[in-house]
């Protein structure tokens, strides 16, 4: 808030000796060089017009390190508590008692610990007339932070009186820092144990950074070493436009930096530029560089190489969850391989099969379709795992199998207990993978995508939501594919027959909601009739 406009010219405030009877050494430090472009937020309580210029002409020079005053006033205590709740950052009030009531500057210091609930705020007590608020009382009573009798304010006291507490607030804003930091770096922690690809981690990395050093749209880059150059691994803020990029432009402004971190193997604290140096245990090195309109505190220095150590071991895990995971898909693969591998006929079918359920999964999910099995592991998981539906004919005698006419009831019978067995052979394998797996779907989808919606089909005679949704959705997608493609005992069928037979079946043999994404997705073209595969 401004001044009155009848506020008076600083040569009025001769009078006012409690200010300036002492010569004006105020400026100590008013010419250091601009480190924090942020200013120390000051709030004047008085209703004395006088005070508060004569406050401002002995403050116009003063700055902490490196960051000037910015100065507000307020003329009540109902005004003082107005620009304190609205005005972010305020980290010292000059406050006198006497104002609109006797005790208006006390109600105001207890306003401000109370319904404001600022603890952090630097409260100074000015007062012209200390027998109406003894200083013992006051103290006990009140959450102030120094008591002075505005007689004895001249203006190097007053300065004196101004640096300890912007120097308290600032030691109590790094504390509080800290604990949110902290906070947020146990948080982050977790979080980043969550996310399975390299680019996700290393945004979830980059705002959790942000997070810490509040520095908002300033941005945060993260790259990794290679042989190359550093490489964009992930990008936020103003670097926002390096995300899709491979490489790091060797003319980038942070480029020196971060090449000195690789080449160094140890953080750079250089500002403007602050690059993070992570190495891991399987010898990855990445680089997340900050670039805040301050210089980091030691603090926040330390609570960064705290938060590394921990990106460092979670990259590691990630890693190594990578690999488990790979080595989990690479035996759904070799599994459906194997079963594949005795059927000749079936050429693409179970690759065909894995994109068209992973794309019905999801196309039920942007219908909205009110399903508990259409869950996030489902959508994730089903495709890979349609592919073992059929791994239950290892069991199935070639005789059977590769009959290229009709079965018998007898082979009917045969070939129909692929479907126990595959359920029993990969429930065995999940079993031994706790939580939910491919395995655990491969086993729902083997066990139940014969049966029907209606409950007329095997081995269990299921019927509606009793049925897995995996093997819902592959149930439909199996019988679609196998229609339109060569088998030991058929021809393709036409697209449109095979359309019309689907359609015609949907809410007895197949889930009414599953053939709907189905024709939705089909729509736009019908899919190959024939692949090299089949001939």
């Amino acid at each position: 808030m401004t001044d009155p406009s009848d506020a008076p010219d600083a040569s009025d405030a001769s009078d006012d000796n409690w200010l300036l009877d002492e010569d004006d050494e105020s400026g100590a430090g008013a010419n250091a060089a601009p480190i924090d472009q942020r200013l120390w937020r000051v709030l004047i309580v008085d209703d004395d017009v006088d005070v508060h210029a004569v406050t401002r002409l002995a403050l116009r020079n003063v700055a902490f390190k490196g960051r000037e005053l910015e100065l507000f006033s307020a003329y009540s205590g109902a005004e003082g508590f107005r620009i304190l709740r609205d005005t972010p950052d305020i980290a010292l009030v000059l406050l006198d008692v006497v104002m609109e009531t006797d005790d208006a500057g006390l109600i105001l210091a207890r306003r401000i610990r109370e319904e404001l609930n600022n603890h952090l705020v630097r409260v100074v007590l000015r007062t012209g007339q200390p027998g109406q608020a003894p200083e013992q009382r006051v103290i006990i009573e009140y959450d102030i932070n120094d008591y002075k009798a505005k007689t004895e304010l001249t203006t190097q006291k007053l300065f004196t009186t101004v640096i300890s507490a912007l120097r308290a607030y600032e030691s109590l804003m790094m504390l509080e820092r800290s604990r949110i930091g902290l906070g947020k770096i146990l948080a982050g922690a977790t979080n980043l144990y969550q996310v399975h690809s390299l680019r996700e981690f290393a945004s979830g990395v980059l705002n959790q950074v942000s997070a810490i050093l509040d520095v908002g749209a300033d941005g945060v880059l993260c790259v990794m070493s290679a042989v190359s150059g550093p490489t964009v691994v992930a990008a936020t803020g103003h670097y926002s436009a390096l995300a899709d990029s491979e490489a790091l432009p060797p003319d980038h402004p942070l480029m020196p930096a971060i090449a000195k971190a690789f080449r160094e193997k140890q953080s750079q604290f250089e500002h403007p530029a602050n690059v993070l140096y992570i190495h891991t245990q399987e010898e990855r090195q990445l680089c997340i560089s900050v670039t805040p309109p301050w210089p980091l505190a030691p603090i926040q220095r330390d609570l960064l190489e705290v938060f590394c150590q921990r990106i460092a071991a979670a990259f590691d895990n990630l890693y190594m969850f990578g690999q488990l995971r790979r080595a989990q898909e690479a035996t759904v693969v070799a599994l459906a391989d194997l079963a594949e591998f005795r059927d000749h006929g079936t050429g693409g079918h179970v690759r065909r099969v894995q994109d068209l359920s992973s794309r019905i999964a999801q196309r039920m999910k942007q219908r909205g379709v009110d399903d508990p099995g259409l869950s996030p592991q489902l959508l994730e998981m089903i495709g890979l795992a349609s592919i073992l539906h059929d791994v239950g004919k290892v069991s199935t005698p070639d005789q059977v199998l590769l009959k290229p006419a009709a079965h018998t009831p007898e082979e009917r019978r045969v070939m129909q207990t692929h479907a126990q067995i595959g359920r029993a052979i990969l429930e065995r394998a999940a079993s031994m993978v706790d939580g939910v797996s491919y395995l655990t779907y491969g086993a729902q989808i083997a066990g139940a995508h014969h049966e029907h919606f209606d409950g007329a089909g095997y081995p269990e005679g299921l019927s509606g939501r009793s049925i897995p949704l995996a093997a819902r959705i592959v149930a439909v997608v199996d019988v679609f594919d196998a229609l339109l493609h060569r088998r030991p005992y058929k021809e393709p069928w036409p697209y449109p027959d095979v359309v019309s037979y689907i359609a015609a079946r949907s809410g007895t043999q197949f889930d009414p909601e599953v053939v709907a994404a189905l024709l939705e997705i089909i729509e736009s073209g019908p899919p190959m009739q024939a692949d090299a595969d089949d001939n």
